[in-house]
């Protein structure tokens, strides 16, 4: 008795889309928690403005692999969400129903 419905779990909302990001968690070499830092280091870039080096400083990192993590990311998801594989299919299948 799911009232919601049955595909609830699997509806996410515009908004949240807009704010997600798809950024490793950890940092691949030595394991640091980086993925939560990517917000706040595109703020001190574009509104504090802050240099690259003084942002990833300033939010504690210090070793170069996780320097790498953070600067190397390029942030996709705009792009990914232009394709949605839910669509397509039901395209494919005429008017979705089977």
């Amino acid at each position: 008795p799911d009232k919601l419905g049955p595909d609830a779990s699997t509806r996410i909302s515009e908004d949240s889309l807009s704010r997600a990001m798809i950024i490793p968690v950890r940092c691949f070499t030595c394991g640091k928690v980086v993925g939560n830092k990517w917000e706040t280091f595109v703020n001190y870039i574009a509104n504090a403005g802050y240099s690259e080096g003084e942002a990833l400083t300033e939010l504690g990192l210090h070793r170069y692999c996780c320097r790498r993590m953070v600067l190397t990311h390029v942030d996709l998801i705009d792009k990914l969400l232009n394709y949605n594989a839910l669509e397509r299919r039901q395209g494919e299948l005429g008017d979705g129903r089977r």
